[in-house]
């Protein structure tokens, strides 16, 4: 019963989501975008409350690789997607945040047995990149190029401290050793991935290599 009222409450959280990311939709398509891919990565909390198997914990997740592709290619949830004539249009990032959510499902919910290894992956990934993205934009700082990607010297920064703080308090919970040069390495490292992956796949890549090192370092 539990599992059936945790699908419950992921349909309601997401309504919600969907419906006040319009607010943000007058500040901008990109705006309402970041609010959905910050605000959306909090379903993990969901999960970890209602769930206790890997099918209700991947049910949610395998839906949305299906509906957000769907929308993809046909611009049927247009608060999710960009405008014609975005140079990013044929990024597939929302096709891949919901890739990721239904892999660390499966593994953290199923042979891990620890969500919370999950939890740091795609709260990384969902306020991390998030964050660095709209601090990117608010603050004028140099910006920098990595290949085809243009980045900020500010939303790298945001994204390293999101990573140094998320990081940090996992493996302090866990009572891990070397913390903070653990944590240091780590934000580097995926302030790195996040600037040098392309069209959208950064939201494989964060949370799969966040995911990957909090069970290596835990």
């Amino acid at each position: 019963m539990k599992n059936i009222f945790g699908i419950i409450v992921s349909i309601i959280f997401i309504a919600i989501i969907m419906v006040s990311a319009r607010v943000f939709e007058k500040a901008g398509k990109e705006a309402s975008r970041k609010y959905m891919h910050i605000m959306l990565s909090n379903w993990w909390i969901i999960a970890m409350v209602f769930f206790d198997n890997i099918f209700y914990a991947s049910l949610m997740p395998a839906l949305f690789v299906v509906i957000n592709y769907l929308s993809y290619k046909n611009n049927i949830i247009e608060v999710m997607e960009r405008d014609e004539g975005d140079e990013n249009k044929e990024s597939l990032g929302t096709v891949y945040y919901a890739i990721s959510l239904l892999i660390l499902a499966i593994l953290t919910f199923g042979p891990i047995k620890n969500p919370l290894i999950g939890l740091c992956g795609i709260a990384v990934m969902g306020y991390g990149d998030g964050l660095a993205a709209v601090i990117g934009q608010a603050i004028k700082s140099p910006e920098y190029r990595i290949g085809k990607n243009k980045k900020t010297v500010a939303g790298s920064c945001a994204m390293f401290l999101v990573t140094l703080i998320i990081m940090a308090g996992f493996l302090t919970y866990n009572k891990a050793t070397f913390v903070a040069i653990k944590s240091i390495l780590v934000a580097i490292l995926m302030t790195i991935v996040e600037a040098v992956s392309i069209k959208g796949t950064d939201n494989i890549t964060v949370p799969l290599i966040t995911s990957l090192l909090s069970l290596l370092m835990v």
